[in-house]
């Protein structure tokens, strides 16, 4: 009985592309950096598991993490398998990994993603300079479009934060930085602008307490990227699971919206040369 039922995998495997009889007992772990609050991590990547599962006709599991850093560290030690990162943390786990994670697909937005600065409207915090001896919250230390990318920019604009600013402050997540500088725990803080977006069409943000002032240059941000040893094969099937979401398919829409988005695009390694090297020159890594 056991040798029939054997034999029937097989053939189930042999008669179907892209499967093989690995792919029957694989779990597929993936994760995100936590930028936004968990219950709202559960929400958006549950569906996406439950996508690639039926795609990949394997086991695929959502593994929340507690911080930025356990999805860098968990990828190296292969306790995941896919994660989506920031750019910074892509970053950080390419060079983790000696440079075997590989970078597979982002959305068409974060080929020129931006940050937003906010501050309450009516304060007189109208630019960059403005910004000297006040109080400032960045989201988590390793968030991009809430660290990384903001900080570049103001030592461009000549502004040193621990040097020119009153208070530094980390909130941990781009919805808590609009919270905080809405309540008046700061003064101004800085976000990724899609989720900036997103909490004014939801009408989760007071505009009359908390708005933007500045807008960054484009830069390269989000990707979704897998450890080096994922089997090649696999991680082809992964991309074409990503390409092939169509926005005209309500089915597929509904995925797309989640990640506030319309299409994905094949990722290409090089174009994070940028962000490691502004993080270079932010002092964020040697």
């Amino acid at each position: 009985m056991r040798r029939a039922l054997l034999l029937l995998i097989v053939g189930l495997a042999a008669a179907l592309p892209g499967l093989s009889t690995a792919d029957v007992s694989e779990v597929l772990k993936i994760s995100a950096i936590p930028d936004e609050n968990p219950s709202e991590l559960l929400r958006i990547y549950t569906p996406f598991a439950e996508y690639l599962s039926k795609e990949l006709r394997i086991k695929v599991q959502f593994t929340p993490v507690v911080d930025y850093a356990a999805t860098v560290e968990g990828l190296a030690a292969k306790k995941l398998d896919l994660v989506w990162y920031g750019g910074f943390t892509s970053v950080q786990a390419v060079r983790r990994t000696n440079g075997t994670a590989k970078r597979l697909v982002l959305r068409q937005e974060d080929a020129e993603f931006k940050s937003v600065f906010v501050a309450r409207p009516g304060s007189d915090i109208k630019s960059l300079q403005d910004l000297k001896g006040k109080t400032f919250t960045f989201g988590s230390v390793g968030s991009t479009s809430g660290h990384l990318m903001p900080r570049y920019f103001l030592l461009q604009a000549g502004i040193n934060p621990e040097r020119d600013l009153k208070q530094v402050a980390y909130s941990g997540a781009h919805d808590a930085t609009a919270l905080w500088v809405e309540t008046g725990k700061v003064e101004a803080g800085a976000l990724n602008f899609l989720v900036w977006d997103k909490l004014v069409q939801q009408k989760k943000v007071d505009l009359t307490k908390v708005n933007v002032f500045y807008t960054t240059p484009p830069y390269v941000d989000y990707v979704w990227t897998a450890r080096g040893d994922l089997d090649k094969g696999l991680q082809e099937r992964i991309v074409s699971a990503f390409l092939k979401l169509d926005y005209n398919n309500p089915e597929h829409r509904r995925l797309l919206d989640l990640h506030r988005t319309k299409k994905y695009i094949r990722a290409n390694d090089a174009d994070w040369k940028g962000t490691e090297e502004a993080a270079i020159a932010a002092g964020l890594l040697k």
